[in-house]
């Protein structure tokens, strides 16, 4: 998850009450005296959708904005301004910044303090792997979910595509290289689609080049094999090279994968800088909602979205403050995307089997769990580390552990599934996954882990199986 790791609108916001947004008409006011030095920074800015661009145009320019992109589906634009008070003059529940409040924090809020809580980087670190033998006998997250055997009878349709929502994939590499479709590629980090590679490869982070591995890979001459080999994948890019995974980029993502209709999209992070997002908070609503309406678009064009649960060990529906932002908590608050609904969120076990330590869990809050490494659960000599094996920079391999690594398993069962059941809804694939999932019961971790066998808060439905999706 994230920084690469990471996951909603008051009474005034259209989702909840069927507020209007509407850009002011056209008319003969004077040009406004604009910020033309300040740094510039993105925002999400909300309208009804299907408001005419030219109004949307119209009132951007007449509040110091200038459109970077539209989605008129959704009615959602990305803008820039120079302007500090560029929010204001849109209105606080339409307008958020996420650069902005990066570079300029919030100031602490006296009903809130900080989480000792954090959700880490560290978690998922690369350790590289020597790639003089056989990988295969290292992979026993693949074994853990029965891909092996699943890929003897399918390693999945060309005709799929998975999307991964993440920092790059390395187009190079010889596990991924014959997977990756450049034609469905792009690169979001300005809310507005790029096709050009530079803009789609990654820069400074493996993150994205790992998990695609864990989806899609397949190298024969050191026999590393992922989920499901047989696949396509596109590389979505919408984490930064500051590591962040800001709203606009989330939003274009999302459009992006419902554009080109993906069966699946992988999300191993959570959208910053916040860790939730609260709908009473000004500026977060915003944010919210206009992330909600592009993952309800895409779920509604085909597209099954798979996250990642949250790397920071807690259960979600107890967390009363935001470890990275000074707000409260609350019923209204909610990690993105994994809490928008449709989305199959996925927390992570170890080798053992039982859920990693740093895993966020919560009732109602997790769908399956998939292998997503513990160091404190490790295989027998020979048979890897404790963190999943996959594809990073320069044709290597490597260790990572995090929610973030059990994500692309889970979704690569869900292109397996797709690849059977050609045009399935997603709906129907979330089914599947959850009914094909091998049960894990709570055991020893209760009464903190809470519900029976087959829906918990640990694991949810259970342990995804890729044998059990193409048999």
């Amino acid at each position: 998850m994230s920084r690469i790791r990471r996951l909603l609108v008051p009474a005034l916001v259209a989702a909840a009450t069927g507020t209007v947004f509407a850009a002011p008409s056209a008319s003969a006011a004077p040009a406004p005296e604009c910020d033309t030095v300040s740094a510039p920074f993105n925002y999400v800015v909300l309208y009804n959708p299907r408001t005419p661009e030219r109004k949307v145009d119209t009132e951007l320019r007449a509040k110091c904005g200038e459109k970077v992109a539209y989605y008129p589906e959704i009615g959602v634009a990305v803008a820039t301004s120079r302007n500090a008070d560029f929010q204001a003059k849109i209105g606080v529940f339409r307008a958020y910044s996420g650069g902005r409040d990066v570079a300029f924090p919030p100031a602490a809020s006296a009903r809130s303090t900080r989480s000792a809580v954090v959700d880490t980087k560290e978690t998922e670190e690369t350790t590289s792997v020597a790639v003089d033998e056989d990988l295969s006998a290292q992979q026993w997250d693949m074994r853990a979910i029965q891909a092996p055997e699943a890929n003897k009878v399918s390693g999945g349709s060309r005709s799929v595509t998975v999307g991964v929502l993440d920092s790059g994939i390395e187009p190079t590499h010889p596990a991924l290289k014959a997977a990756l479709d450049p034609k469905t590629s792009a690169g979001c980090n300005s809310g507005a689609p790029d096709t050009s590679p530079a803009a789609w490869a990654p820069t400074n982070s493996d993150h994205g080049t790992h998990v695609a591995g864990t989806i899609a890979g397949k190298d024969a001459a050191r026999g590393f094999t992922g989920v499901a080999p047989g696949v396509k994948l596109a590389s979505v890019k919408v984490v930064n090279d500051d590591g962040l995974i800001l709203p606009e980029a989330a939003v274009c993502g999302f459009m992006w994968a419902a554009k080109h209709r993906f069966p699946v999209t992988n999300n191993s992070y959570y959208i910053d800088p916040g860790m939730f997002y609260c709908s009473k908070e000004p500026g977060d609503a915003a944010a919210y909602e206009a992330v909600r309406r592009a993952v309800v678009y895409s779920t509604g064009r085909g597209v099954l979205n798979v996250a990642a649960a949250g790397n920071s060990g807690f259960d979600v529906t107890k967390q009363t403050t935001d470890p990275n932002r000074p707000h409260p908590v609350d019923s209204s608050c909610g990690i993105l995307p994994k809490a928008i609904e449709g989305v199959v969120t996925v927390s992570a076990i170890g080798y053992a089997g039982t859920k990693s330590s740093y895993s966020n869990y919560g009732a109602g809050q997790v769908e399956v769990t998939a292998p997503g490494g513990d160091r404190a659960q490790l295989p027998p000599t020979g048979q890897g580390a404790g963190c999943p094996l996959s594809t990073i920079f320069n044709g290597g391999y490597g260790t990572k552990c995090g929610t973030s690594m059990a994500s692309p398993h889970a979704a690569g069962v869900a292109a397996l599934l797709a690849s059977r059941y050609r045009h399935a809804p997603p709906q129907l694939l979330t089914w599947l996954l959850e009914h094909q999932a091998d049960p894990v019961a709570c055991g020893s971790a209760a009464p903190v882990c809470e519900g029976p066998e087959k829906n918990n808060s640990f694991y949810g439905h259970g342990r995804v199986n890729a044998l059990d999706a193409v048999k």
